[in-house]
């Protein structure tokens, strides 16, 4: 007696959410393309626009899926409900904002490789709040990361630091990093429900949240209808990319990361970001990698490792 299709599917999948390592590449190369997608979208969608249509879009696309987790979930999701809405707001919503606005000010590579803060600022916030023990070869590695990301900041001129002449898109950048890394470490609080729930119940603060930037920070509510009416086929295009994969699909497999291997080391993978979203900048975008690319890329690599294999050991 063979086993049905459907029964062969649903085991394909409980086997690849059980590989940590697998799900995490897929989660950052999904992200990675959200790098290259936020580029494509100067001058093709407004950047609130496409934040506002991006999370209504993947909570329409789970609830089909959630109503019964969501309904068996309902009393764990009433008394967390700020819980949840503060993932979708500072996880979701002001992390994507701000890369999406950074955009208009950077390329796509130095996007991509400022990224690889992320997993730093995870673990010093874990070792600063929570004690968690950070080992000196860990350390090491965080110096060597932040070199990195500081010399992609300057664009190759350290001494820019000094007379506090940043580009503006890359400090964007640096400050979605940080909203994620809050985002990563509040996760150790996440309640104990069905992963549908938990995407159903954070998209909501996801929405809410880009209506209030585009409120506040973008050019208000009146405009929101005739935004919408100039998106082009290429901007419709980028909110289909943003619902469907970095969304949907990669919020769901970074939960499950966590879940598997912890906070900390799950956020190295995060890294990889970086790689896939630098690769698709220069195959998609056209640019140009200039020589601080690679020093800074030796740098955030070496620091990578060398915290990974710390925490391994440990």
């Amino acid at each position: 007696m063979t086993d049905s299709p459907e029964t062969t599917r649903a085991g394909a999948f409980h086997a690849i959410m059980d590989r940590p390592y697998l799900i995490l590449i897929l989660t950052t190369l999904f992200w990675g393309g959200n790098v290259v997608a936020g580029k494509l979208a100067v001058g093709h969608i407004d950047a609130h626009s496409l934040m506002i249509l991006r999370w209504t879009g993947a909570l329409l696309l789970v609830v089909p899926f959630a109503i019964g987790p969501v309904k068996r979930d309902w009393p764990v999701i009433r008394a967390r409900w700020l819980l949840y809405l503060f993932y979708g707001a500072v996880g979701y919503a002001t992390f994507n904002v701000f890369v999406y606005v950074a955009a208009h000010y950077t390329t796509g590579v130095n996007t991509a490789l400022e990224q690889a803060t992320i997993n730093i600022m995870v673990l010093l916030f874990n070792f600063v709040l929570f004690g968690t023990r950070v080992r000196v070869l860990q350390l090491a590695g965080v110096v060597l990361t932040i070199a990195g990301i500081a010399l992609i900041a300057t664009h190759g001129e350290l001494s820019r630091i000094v007379r506090l002449d940043l580009n503006v898109g890359d400090l964007m950048v640096l400050f979605a990093c940080l909203a994620y890394a809050v985002y990563s470490i509040a996760l150790r609080w996440r309640p104990q429900t069905n992963w549908l729930s938990f995407l159903a119940a954070t998209f909501v603060g996801a929405i809410l949240a880009s209506i209030a930037y585009q409120a506040t920070i973008g050019d208000g509510l009146a405009r929101l209808p005739a935004n919408l009416g100039a998106i082009d086929a290429q901007g419709w295009m980028i909110v289909a990319y943003t619902v469907i994969f970095p969304s949907v699909l990669s919020q769901m497999l970074y939960v499950r990361g966590i879940e598997l291997i912890g906070s900390n080391r799950a956020s190295l993978f995060i890294n990889l970001i970086p790689l896939f979203g630098t690769i698709g900048s220069i195959i998609v975008l056209g640019e140009v990698l200039q020589p601080f690319h690679f020093i800074a890329a030796v740098l955030i690599a070496a620091g990578i490792v060398l915290a990974e294999w710390s925490a391994r050991r440990g």
